[in-house]
């Protein structure tokens, strides 16, 4: 976040709370009904004072009168809605050379004056009062301009460089209000107003502000700091007048003070010096500023320990040598602390610092080890977008470090940044979590392949598998999904295989406690590790594709239910289906049994076929005659049958794919039931591969209490299927076609059934219960 912004807001905190007290006695009199009750008219009060204007004598009782009407009309400006009425009737044409006409020959007769109940003169109670309306006015920026215009900063700058500093120890009576008011009216008046804070700087009103600090009295120095504050935002000619002219030791020390309030303006003011301005920055620290503006940060002021911390983020890019010194000074556990507390913008701030310490190495393993990253992991996750963004770049600091690296595993890190990527509301803090997770890949997977950068990432990569050895369930199971995402490709089998971590995974998917975000996790993490296990796969590891079987010498379609050399006949849906020994015997070991065992058809000239449709029938002996077949989606169940039934491996794994490349999200689970049934340990896999995948949508569909041990049931029987592929070398079957067209349907009554219109034909209740007739035994 810019600290330009920052100082922004936190003036209009300082100006809210300069006017606080001019507002305080206005809500008790509204609260009590009693308003004003009587009050003269501004206008009546407005010709009192241009009387006194016009009045040359300025006797004591004239002043007096006036006093009154001052008071009166700056009690009605008090009033939001009667300011603009106020101008209206020509107010700031009557008060500022009136404010004015308190020099010269009408200052000389002070002396000779009777004084306020306040110890100060008639005149300078009028003053007070003069310069209160005029504050309270600009407080409107449509009247900044004119009142500045009119004059009013020369009555203004004279009243400030009247007050003289006669001692140390205690208040001074008299003008030190009248200072204050006068104070508080150039801010007012300069606020987000460029050219008034220029006017100010060239009618001489810095140096006498600067010399308001020394005031005993902390109303006073309160003021004077938030007029500097003020001066000195965004406009390098006022930060260069007020270094210039000694500010930056009284500011110093009053970073030290008693006063709550005084603390609080004073580092404003710095904060506001050092803004956008190097050679600033350095002079304040060569200064000393380092160590109070620390200190602060555990000020039971939450206004000034929110500066504070502003204020070290910007420190942090003078040089390296500052980041380190913050640290070694006790910034860190404040800064941390102030993480958790409810106020947004501390926690806003504390990031801020946080993320710009970040960017030192050592900064990075010191803020993980005090505590730092669970809160600012939390931060990602909240609803205030520039609390997500300091989050997030304090986060790409600490992620450069490789010994934080067990840390950001340990709590999560990766699963919470992939998680809340999409979250985030501005594309900045979306792009700096990318780049965090981009730098976890690089160091584990090093872009360049240095001997150190090679032993930093081989170092990194053991402590995450370290990790999995942790006693704690939940540390598994964060890191072995992140090494599913992170660790490099070549380490994925020692890692998940060889080593069995990746029964951590498949623990998690099964384990119907693990709550819905964990379990979505561990679906995705399943799933990226399977496809990357797939590309990565041995050559002799890879299995057949589904095609012809492995012998390569066939009859040729034209033999298919061809009479000529036919020596046997099968009896299908009562019709005569020709056939040749030889194709068959060649074919599978069930038909090897069949016409060269001891059964009864080794001799037969027919053989009855009491439980396949002709179409599938026909479907199969063509795959026998050629070894290919174009499995269509309205027999491919009913082929999978049948080529489990006669061993026919070659044809079962092309009805696997074609069932598998029609899955839905309302057919999966059916279709594992079906391919357990038959043996089809590939489709069973393909099914599992295909719930990771489409994990939101099948859950959802399972979320109902009573579904949801069907749910995790059907996973623990889909879990052996991928095991055995992974774990025998066998070669996983991954078809990288989307399964995606298919729109996920509510759940149906007696458990998921696959949609009429998903390509593949529905299984039969014939089918899911099968007569199997054909081996049988001859006499036995």
């Amino acid at each position: 976040m810019s600290s330009g912004s920052d100082s922004c807001s936190s003036f209009r905190s300082s100006l809210k709370r300069n006017i606080e007290e001019f507002f305080e006695e206005v809500a008790s009199k509204k609260r009590a009904g009693v308003m004003f009750q009587g009050q003269q008219s501004a206008a009546a009060l407005l010709e009192t004072l241009r009387n006194g204007l016009n009045n040359t004598s300025y006797n004591a009782p004239d002043k007096a009168a006036l006093r009154k009407a001052a008071h009166s009309l700056a009690e009605l400006c008090k009033q939001d809605e009667f300011i603009d009425e106020v101008v209206a009737e020509g107010a700031i044409e009557v008060v500022v050379p009136l404010l004015n006409a308190g020099g010269g020959a009408a200052r000389d007769q002070q002396l000779d004056e009777g004084l306020g109940s306040s110890g100060a003169s008639m005149q300078e109670e009028l003053d007070k009062e003069l310069c209160f309306i005029l504050g309270l006015l600009a407080v409107k920026p449509e009247y900044q301009t004119r009142i500045a215009q009119s004059g009013a900063l020369t009555g203004l700058v004279r009243l400030l460089k009247e007050h003289k500093l006669t001692t140390i120890t205690k208040p001074q009576p008299g003008s030190g209000g009248v200072a204050r008011r006068a104070a508080d009216a150039i801010t007012n008046l300069a606020h987000e107003n460029v050219e008034i804070k220029n006017m100010v700087r060239e009618q001489d009103g810095i140096p006498p502000l600067v010399g308001l600090l020394e005031a005993m009295d902390v109303k006073v120095q309160r003021a004077a700091c938030g007029a500097l504050r003020t001066l000195a935002f965004k406009n390098e000619q006022n930060k260069n007048v007020i270094v210039d002219q000694g500010a930056l030791p009284t500011l110093i020390q009053l970073l030290r003070s008693e006063d709550s309030g005084v603390h609080y303006e004073a580092v404003g003011v710095i904060g506001n010096l050092v803004h956008s301005s190097q050679h600033v920055k350095l002079r304040v620290l060569e200064e000393g500023a380092l160590q109070p503006v620390i200190n602060l940060l555990n000020s039971d002021c939450p206004d000034s320990q929110r500066e504070s911390a502003l204020l070290l983020g910007q420190f942090a890019t003078a040089d390296p040598d500052t980041k380190a010194k913050i640290v070694q000074r006790g910034a860190v556990p404040a800064l941390v602390r102030m993480l958790g507390m409810p106020d947004v913008s501390l926690k806003e701030m504390a990031a801020f610092a946080l993320g710009r310490l970040a960017q030192n190495v050592d900064n990075q393993a010191g803020i993980v080890q005090l505590g730092g990253l669970p809160p600012l992991l939390e931060l990602l996750e909240s609803k205030h977008y520039n609390l997500q963004h300091n989050a997030a770049f304090a986060l790409y600091g600490l992620a450069e470090n490789e010994d934080n690296i067990p840390d950001l595993i340990r709590e999560g890190a990766l699963q919470r940044l992939e998680d809340c990527k999409e979250k985030l509301q501005v594309q900045a803090s979306k792009d700096c979590v990318q780049k965090t997770i981009n730098r976890l890949e690089q160091k584990l997977r090093p872009d360049n392949t240095a001997a150190p950068n090679l032993a930093a990432a081989k170092r990194a990569l053991q402590s995450m598998v370290f990790l999995l050895r942790s006693n704690t369930k939940t540390v598994q199971q964060r890191a072995a999904m992140s090494l599913a995402r992170l660790a490099p490709d070549e380490q994925l089998k020692a890692i998940f295989i060889d080593k069995r971590g990746i029964d951590v995974l498949l623990d998690m998917l099964m384990d119907p406690n693990v709550s819905h975000r964990p379990h979505r996790e561990a679906a995705a993490a399943l799933l990226q590790l399977t496809k990357k296990l797939d590309a990565h796969l041995p050559v002799d590891q890879l299995p057949q594709q589904p095609g012809r079987a492995e012998r390569s010498v066939y009859l040729g379609a034209e033999y298919v239910n061809n009479p000529t050399l036919a020596d046997i006949t099968f009896n299908v849906e009562g019709r005569k289906f020709y056939a040749h020994r030889i194709a068959l015997l060649a074919s599978s070991e069930a038909f090897r049994a069949m016409f060269s065992g001891g059964y009864r058809e080794k001799d037969a000239d027919s053989v009855d076929i009491p439980n396949i449709s002709w179409s599938v029938f026909e479907a199969m002996m063509h795959f026998v005659y050629t070894g290919q077949l174009d499995v269509t989606p309205d027999i491919a169940f009913e082929l999978l049958q049948a080529s489990d039934q006669y061993l026919l491996e070659g044809l079962k794994r092309l009805c696997e794919n074609a069932i598998a490349q029609s899955l839905t999200v309302d057919s999966v689970m059916s279709t594992f039931e079906y391919s357990e049934q038959f043996s089809a340990p590939q489709l069973g896999r393909r099914c599992l591969l295909f719930v990771l995948e489409m994990y939101d949508e099948v859950s959802k569909l399972y979320e109902n209490t009573k579904d949801r041990p069907f749910y995790f049931d059907c996973l623990r029987r889909m879990v052996p299927c991928l095991k055995d592929s992974l774990y025998c070398g066998s070669g996983p079957i991954w078809d990288n076609t989307a399964p995606g067209a298919a729109a996920a349907m509510g759940p149906s009554s007696g458990g998921a059934q696959p949609q009429a219109g998903s390509g593949v034909q529905a299984p039969t209740e014939q089918m899911r219960n099968p007569w199997v007739a054909g081996v049988r035994p001859s006499g036995r």
